[in-house]
C-alpha cells in the first residue's frame, strides 16, 4: 500500500496518534461536459467516456455586455486603472469534442501544474480514479469507517463511489469528507471507483469567489478562476467512535491567560448509544506532561464533552523542559505569566493537547494530538490600542492573497507555505491579512509555529441575493470553525470592500445581513475582533478600517486626524449613514482600534517592453531604490500622524497582471529584505514611544 507519511498530512493541526492514511492527490481522470449530459448518461455508473461530442453551436456566447462587465468591476476595484473592454467569458468556437484526459490534483484545470492548463469556460467537469481499501483486517473488522476527505473544491461537488452516492458539498474554500464504507463494503472489491461532478459558474456573481475572475482574461485586480479540486484529497481509517476536529465543532480556547486554563468543547461522532464512553484532555510542553485530566462522559443529550485543563507549570515542570523548547527565560513577562506559557509572533511557544477516547470496557480507541497557544487579545482597551497578553501590540501586516504562477490558489508544496511565512518575516512583517481566500490549513500550521498573525478572510461574492446568503452564511461559518483553534488568527474579516453589497448606502438588507455575520461570528468566536465590512462602509465592527491607496503626502494628511480617517474613501462613507426609519446607520466608536488595512501597491516601472502591457500598481516607483524609499515614506504617513494601530502594506507578491508586490510572483524579492525590515522596525519604533512615552 502506498501509505502517505504523517508529515506531509494536509490537516497537520489535527493528528491520529495511529493515522491511517492515503494521498489521493496525483493522475486522476478527467473530462470536461460542457453541456451537462453526465448525470444523464450515467457517467458516475457506467464510467467516464473517452470522449464526448459537442452538439450545440459552439460558436462565440458572450455573457452579458461589456459595458456592465465594466461597470460591476469598476465598482468594487475602487481604483483608477483602465478596465480592458469586451473583456467577456466565451466558449471557444474549436472546442467541438473534448477527450477524457489526466489531471494532476489537486491543481485545477486552469493550471500548468495540472497538465492541462485550459483558460477556457467550462462549468461542469468529472474527475474520476480508483483506489482501495486502506483499512487492515482488524479494523475492518472492528468497524472501522473509512472517510474520503477534501481540503476544498471549487465549487459544487458531487460524489459517488462504486456507482453509489455517498454526499457532496457546496462551498469552494472549505473542506468536507464523506463516508464511503458502506458501499465498498457492500462491494467487496480489489479496486473501487470513485466519480466527481463539479459544478461551478463562470457567471453567477452570487457565488463566492474571492479574486476569481468571471472575464475571459485576468484584469485589475482579479486573477484567473480556479475550477474543481484545489487542495488536497485522501483517505483515512477511522474508529466508528470517535473524536471530531474544529470544522465539525471541537473547540479548544485558550484566551484566559489570567487563570492558565484551557477550556474544550470536545465533539464525539460516530456512534447514536453513549453509554460509557468517556473522554479526556491531557497537555505538555517540550515533550514534558504538565495535566492530565479524568476521563469525563458527555450529558446523555449531546455529544459533546467540556473539560478544563490547567496549563501553569510548577517548577518542578519547568525544569525538565529541554533547553530546544525554551523560546525564552521564565522571568521574561512576556513569554511566561505564573508559569504559563505565552503565545505571541516573538515567541510562538506551543502546548501539545492530546485528546483520547475511551470505550465502556475503558479501552482506549481513539487518540488526537494537536496543539493550542495561550494567548489573550484586547481591543476594547478605549485609547486605540489593540494589546497581545496585555502588551501593546503594533501589527505590521502585508497583503497576502496566496497565488503562485503555475498552481494559482494551489501552493506548489507544503514548504512553500512555511517559505511565504519565513520570506515575510524576514522583510519585518509580523503578519498578513490572508485577502478574499481561505487559505490551506498548512499555511496556519506553520504560522503558529513561526509566531505569523493572521486576520482570516472570506472570499466575497458580488451580487446581494437571498441565494447570496444562504451561500455565504454556510461556507463563512465552515471557514471560521476549520480555524477558530489556532493561537495565529487573531481577526475575522467576513467581507471586503462592500463586495456582493453594492447599495449600502441605501439598503437596509443589505446592512442587516452584515450585522448577522457580525453576530453569528460573534457567537461562535467572542475571543477576537470581527472586522465586518474591510476598507469603508462598516455596519457593525468592533475595528475601524480603511483603504487608502494615495501617495504618501496626500496619506499623511489624511492619516494625521481622525476626522481624515473617517472621511469618505474611493466615493464611499467610512461607516452608513442613518436611512431614515429603516436603520439607524453606524459610526466610529471612540477609542476603538484603527487600522489602515489596504494601502502603498507600488510596482517599479518595467526597464523594457515586457509583452505585459497591462501590468500595473497604485503607484510606479523607478528602481528598487525609489520602490524603498517609497514605502518608507507611506509606512510613516500613516504611523506619524499617531491614530493607527498598524496597518496591512498591499501586496506580498506580484499576481499575474498585478506588478505591485514586494516580491515578484516567482518570489523573488524586489529590494534587500534586511532594508525592508529596518523601515518596519523603525514605524514600530515610533509607535511604541508615541503611546508609552
Amino acid at each position: 500500500m502506498d501509505q502517505a507519511s504523517p508529515e506531509n498530512y494536509p490537516r497537520p493541526d489535527f493528528q491520529r496518534s495511529n493515522l491511517q492514511w492515503q494521498s489521493l492527490n496525483g493522475p486522476w481522470d478527467f473530462i470536461f461536459d460542457d453541456e451537462d449530459i453526465g448525470l444523464k448518461a450515467f457517467w458516475h455508473q457506467n464510467g467516464l467516456p473517452d470522449q464526448v461530442q459537442l452538439q450545440q453551436d459552439t460558436t462565440q456566447r458572450a455573457q452579458g455586455s461589456s459595458s456592465e462587465s465594466a461597470n460591476i468591476t469598476a465598482k468594487i476595484a475602487a481604483n483608477p486603472e483602465n478596465l480592458i473592454h469586451g473583456n467577456l467569458n466565451q466558449r471557444k468556437s474549436h472546442a467541438t469534442v473534448h477527450k477524457k484526459g489526466q489531471i494532476k490534483v489537486p491543481f485545477v484545470f486552469q493550471t500548468p501544474a495540472s497538465g492541462i492548463n485550459d483558460r477556457d469556460v467550462h462549468e461542469v467537469f468529472w474527475y474520476q480514479r480508483r483506489f482501495s481499501d486502506i483499512r487492515s483486517h482488524l479494523q475492518k473488522s472492528g468497524g472501522y469507517r473509512l472517510l474520503l476527505r477534501f481540503g476544498a473544491v471549487d465549487y459544487e461537488a458531487t460524489v459517488w463511489v462504486n456507482g453509489h452516492y455517498v454526499g457532496g458539498h457546496r462551498g469552494g474554500h472549505v473542506p468536507f469528507d464523506v463516508d464511503v464504507t458502506d458501499p465498498i463494503n457492500a462491494s467487496n472489491l480489489q479496486e473501487n471507483e470513485v466519480t466527481i461532478r463539479v459544478f461551478d459558474s463562470a457567471y453567477d456573481l452570487t457565488q463566492p469567489r474571492g479574486k476569481q475572475y468571471w472575464g475571459a482574461k485576468p484584469e485589475s485586480i482579479f486573477y484567473t478562476p480556479s475550477g474543481g479540486i484545489w487542495q488536497s484529497v485522501w483517505l483515512e481509517s477511522v474508529p466508528p467512535a470517535r473524536l471530531e476536529d474544529s470544522s465539525h465543532g471541537t473547540i479548544l480556547r485558550s484566551n484566559d491567560i489570567e487563570n492558565g486554563i484551557l477550556q474544550g468543547s470536545i465533539v464525539v461522532s460516530g456512534r447514536s448509544v453513549w453509554n460509557g464512553y468517556m473522554v479526556s484532555m491531557g497537555a505538555s510542553y517540550g515533550g514534558v506532561t504538565i495535566r492530565q485530566s479524568p476521563k469525563i462522559g458527555p450529558p446523555k443529550e449531546g455529544n459533546r464533552v467540556d473539560i478544563s485543563l490547567d496549563l501553569r507549570m510548577l517548577d518542578e515542570v519547568q525544569s525538565k523542559i529541554p533547553d530546544s523548547h525554551i523560546l525564552a527565560s521564565f522571568n521574561n513577562n512576556r513569554a511566561w505569566r505564573n508559569g504559563l506559557a505565552l503565545w505571541s509572533p516573538e515567541h510562538p511557544q506551543l502546548y501539545e493537547i492530546t485528546l483520547r477516547l475511551f470505550d465502556p470496557d475503558g479501552l482506549m480507541v481513539d487518540e488526537v494530538t494537536t496543539t493550542i497557544g495561550m494567548r489573550s487579545l484586547e481591543w476594547k482597551t478605549g485609547n486605540g490600542t489593540f494589546k497581545l497578553n496585555g502588551h501593546l501590540l503594533f501589527q505590521i501586516l502585508n497583503l497576502d492573497q496566496g497565488y503562485w504562477p503555475d498552481t494559482l490558489m494551489t501552493p506548489p508544496s507544503q514548504d512553500a507555505l512555511k517559505a511565504d511565512i519565513e520570506m515575510a518575516k524576514k522583510m519585518g512583517f509580523n503578519g498578513c491579512r490572508k485577502h478574499q481566500k481561505v487559505e490551506d490549513p498548512v499555511f496556519l500550521y506553520w504560522a503558529d509555529r513561526l509566531g505569523y498573525l493572521v486576520w482570516g478572510e472570506m472570499a466575497n461574492a458580488y451580487s446581494f441575493s437571498e441565494q447570496y446568503i444562504s451561500r455565504f452564511d454556510q461556507e463563512w461559518m465552515e471557514a471560521v470553525k476549520r480555524d477558530i483553534n489556532h493561537p495565529c488568527v487573531i481577526t475575522w474579516t467576513p467581507v471586503n470592500e462592500s463586495w456582493g453589497y453594492n447599495d449600502l448606502k441605501n439598503n437596509a438588507e443589505q446592512r442587516n445581513h452584515i450585522r448577522s455575520l457580525y453576530y453569528m461570528t460573534k457567537a461562535l468566536d467572542p475571543t477576537r475582533p470581527i472586522n465586518d465590512n474591510c476598507g469603508w462602509e462598516h455596519v457593525k465592527s468592533d475595528l475601524t478600517t480603511f483603504h487608502d491607496y494615495a501617495d504618501s503626502d496626500e496619506l499623511a494628511n489624511t492619516c494625521s486626524t481622525l476626522e481624515g480617517i473617517l472621511g469618505p474613501k474611493a466615493g464611499r462613507s467610512t461607516f452608513v449613514a442613518p436611512i431614515t426609519g429603516l436603520d439607524e446607520g453606524a459610526s466610529h466608536t471612540s477609542g476603538a482600534v484603527v487600522v489602515c488595512t489596504e494601502f502603498g501597491g507600488v510596482n517599479i516601472a518595467p526597464a523594457s517592453k515586457t509583452g505585459h502591457e497591462d501590468e500595473w500598481g497604485y503607484t510606479t516607483a523607478a528602481d528598487p531604490a525609489d520602490l524603498l524609499s517609497r514605502i518608507e515614506k507611506l509606512v510613516n504617513a500613516v504611523v506619524d500622524g499617531g491614530h493607527c494601530g498598524g496597518f496591512v502594506y498591499t501586496q506580498l507578491t506580484d499576481i499575474e497582471q498585478e506588478t505591485n508586490g514586494l516580491h515578484s510572483f516567482d518570489r523573488k524579492e524586489k529590494l534587500e529584505a534586511v532594508k525592508l525590515k529596518s523601515v518596519m522596525e523603525n514605524a514600530q519604533r515610533k509607535y511604541f514611544e508615541r503611546r508609552l512615552g
